[in-house]
């Protein structure tokens, strides 16, 4: 996974000649380098980093690979611009999914009013919020 990275892809780009079909196969190897990335600021413990590499797939999803719609952009573009929200992106098969955003733990309450304001206003009605915190993941449970 990973093996070409986007400088190797521009250069090479040229050969594609079709705007779509740049913007879809820049999206794929740029997000597998995000990913890499992605891994390893996580395993620094790095959230502002990773924060910003969910935002940059969200942006690469909405404008090269086209999978956003007014509903997936509303909440993004807002959820971004309030206080305590660390990152955004659109999350699932596009077209309508969902959304994530990553936001402070004190920041939730006020995140969720506001993009749902937003929301209703934009789109019409109203919009689900879950909400959810960080574990430890899968695990085999101690025996009895």
């Amino acid at each position: 996974m990973g093996d070409l990275d986007g400088d190797t892809f521009d250069e090479y780009s040229y050969l594609i000649y079709d705007d779509t079909l740049i913007r879809r196969a820049r999206h794929a190897v740029v997000e597998n380098q995000r990913t890499l990335r992605a891994t390893k600021a996580l395993q620094a413990g790095d959230l502002a980093t990773f924060s910003r590499l969910v935002s940059a797939s969200g942006v690469s999803l909405a404008y090269d690979f086209e999978v956003t719609g007014l509903e997936l952009d509303t909440l993004v573009t807002t959820a971004l611009q309030q206080p305590g929200v660390l990152g955004a992106r659109m999350t699932g098969a596009g077209f309508g999914g969902c959304a994530i955003a990553i936001v402070a733990k004190d920041a939730v309450a006020a995140v969720q009013a506001a993009v749902g304001q937003r929301y209703r206003e934009v789109v019409g009605y109203d919009a689900d919020f879950y909400v959810a915190e960080v574990a430890d993941g899968a695990h085999k449970l101690a025996d009895k």
